[in-house]
Formats: structure tokens, C-alpha cells, sequence
């Protein structure tokens, strides 16, 4: 019964009927837990002679794809809305043959810890108590692609999408979000992010705390002056430590020390409210850290943070 209730939420998104049973075959496919899931194999799953339909639906039927994003979002939001849930935003690749796939190129992509053939894209998760699950994506249409018209038009790209690093287009997705009055209290990502002082600076203007790594060398503004954090990580006393579980893992509490450095950041305003740390974790096994820079609106406790 929930899956015909969605099925009819999203229906007026669809132009044709055909499409609308279609979707509803593919998304069964989808959660089916099939080895494999292609074109081919939902086809099959759906007892479908070849793989067309489904390739038709991804490729050519007209739908409405961001309205059917905008219902997701909602469903997720009535399901799992918390106003203290957290947003994540990450990259993944696909890895692809060829040079014909959207968006693809050799590039470092996550999913094999090396430089492949890839699809990339950015995604953004909805984090709650109650589950999470995606509500968005952007695809990274990198610079071999936007600046080759003909290559693009050929793939069906729009001649109005321009260049965007994976900050930028991970500060559209929390834009349209957040615009959209999604109830969430933190932003947390990668270096990739934490490096961006626009996307830290769009948030905290919103209100909204994050916690971002950045690398070892990131520089913070502190009361001795702008040190590197890795210099400020040796230098901390025994006392600045505390022992605090970064949740449940496969074998049990996943165990960090951890500390926090008042900073300033220069990417906000200084009339804007809220407190500006650097985090660091570090490794009781080996002793590696790892560092975020974290903010939010209001003074927080160290366990909200990690």
C-alpha cells in the first residue's frame, strides 16, 4: 500500500501513462536486490522482452525529473523529519567504459580508491534519528566536457550549464534545501568541502552549524595566531583530551581522543553569532588525527560535535 501511495504521489510528474507504469516496474527492480541492477536485469524483472523500455524511461520519455526530486524530498522530510538532523554531502563515481557516458573522464573517484574512467556526482543525504536516506544530486560535468559544445550537445546536456567544482554545485544542493525549509541543524563533509570558505560561509549565514574536515595543513586563526592545525594538535596538553565514542561501528564504540581549539574564521563576518572551533580526533591505536573545522550558532558540548 506505501509503495502505490508513492507511486501515486509521483504520477503527475509523468506526461503519459506509459512512463508512470514503467517508473513503478524500474523502482521495484531497484529494491528487488538483484545482483546486478541494469536495464537488462529489471527488464527481466519485470518480465519485459529487452531492456528498451528501460533505457527509454532513463533517456527519452518526458517526466518531470526535479519534481519527482522535490516529492522524494518531501516523503523523506514526513517520514524522517528532525530538526536536529544533519545533511552530508559527498561525491561517488561510477566507473564507466568509453567516452560517450555524461560526464565522464579519467578521475579520482572514491568507489575505487584510484584514478578510473568515471561518472562523478555529487550527493547530498538526509541524516536522522530515524533513518536517512538521499534527497539530491548534481552531476560534475568537468572542464574536458563544458568546454566542448559539440560533445556536450550530443550527450544531452543543456546549453546553459556551465563549469562547477564539487563545492559549488554541493552549496546548490544545500541552497535548494534549505529553501525549501527542510528541518536540519548540521552540514558535515569531506576535505573537499571543508576547504570551501563560501560553502562555510552560506551556512553559518543560514544559522546552520557544520563540521567539515580539511587536511593537515589547513591554517586557523587562533589567539597565538594563525598556526597550521597539525601544529596545533602537538602542542595541546594532556588535559585538552577527551575520550568520547564516535558511535557504534562493526566491533562495538568506534573510540577517539578528542579536542577543541577556540578559532576565528575568516570567511564570516565578524557581527555574525555562533562559535568557530578547530576538532581533533585522534587515533588511540596509532595516534593519527584527523581535523575539522566545526561552527554553530550557539555554544555546543564537544559530544554534539564529534
Amino acid at each position: 500500500r506505501e509503495f502505490g501511495e508513492l507511486m501515486t504521489r509521483i504520477g503527475s510528474r509523468f506526461a503519459r501513462v506509459e512512463p508512470r507504469r514503467r517508473v513503478a516496474a524500474f523502482v521495484r527492480g531497484l529494491l528487488a536486490g538483484l545482483p546486478r541492477a541494469n536495464c537488462w536485469t529489471i527488464a527481466e524483472h519485470a518480465a519485459e522482452l529487452g531492456p528498451q523500455g528501460m533505457q527509454r524511461l532513463l533517456s527519452q520519455a518526458v517526466w518531470d525529473v526535479d519534481g519527482v526530486r522535490d516529492d522524494l524530498r518531501a516523503y523523506v522530510v514526513e517520514h524522517l523529519g528532525d530538526a536536529g538532523a544533519v545533511l552530508v554531502v559527498d561525491e561517488t563515481g561510477d566507473l564507466k567504459k568509453g567516452k560517450r557516458t555524461v560526464g565522464v573522464q579519467r578521475q579520482y573517484t572514491g568507489t575505487a580508491g584510484r584514478i578510473e574512467n568515471a561518472q562523478v556526482a555529487v550527493y547530498l543525504a538526509y541524516v536522522a534519528p530515524r533513518g536517512y536516506a538521499l534527497i539530491d544530486r548534481a552531476l560534475y560535468l568537468p572542464r574536458s566536457w563544458t568546454e566542448d559544445a559539440d560533445r556536450c550537445r550530443a550527450a544531452g546536456v543543456p546549453d546553459h550549464v556551465e563549469f562547477a567544482t564539487k563545492p559549488a554545485l554541493a552549496r546548490q544542493l544545500l541552497t535548494r534545501t534549505l529553501d525549501a525549509d527542510v528541518p536540519a541543524a548540521w552540514v558535515t563533509g569531506d576535505e573537499v568541502y571543508g576547504n570551501d570558505p563560501r560553502l562555510r560561509a552560506d551556512l553559518a549565514g543560514r544559522g546552520v552549524g557544520y563540521v567539515l574536515a580539511v587536511a593537515k595543513d589547513h591554517r586557523f586563526t587562533t589567539g597565538i595566531g594563525v598556526r597550521r592545525a597539525i601544529d596545533l594538535a602537538v602542542r595541546l596538553p594532556a588535559s585538552c583530551w577527551q575520550r568520547i565514542s564516535a558511535g557504534s561501528g562493526a566491533k562495538g564504540p568506534r573510540w577517539y581522543d578528542w579536542a577543541l581549539v577556540e578559532t576565528t574564521d575568516p570567511a564570516i563576518p565578524h557581527h555574525q553569532a555562533g562559535s568557530h572551533w578547530l576538532l581533533i580526533r585522534r587515533s588511540l591505536s596509532d595516534g593519527e588525527y584527523a581535523f575539522y573545522r566545526a561552527h554553530a550558532p550557539s555554544p555546543v558540548p564537544l559530544a554534539d560535535l564529534v
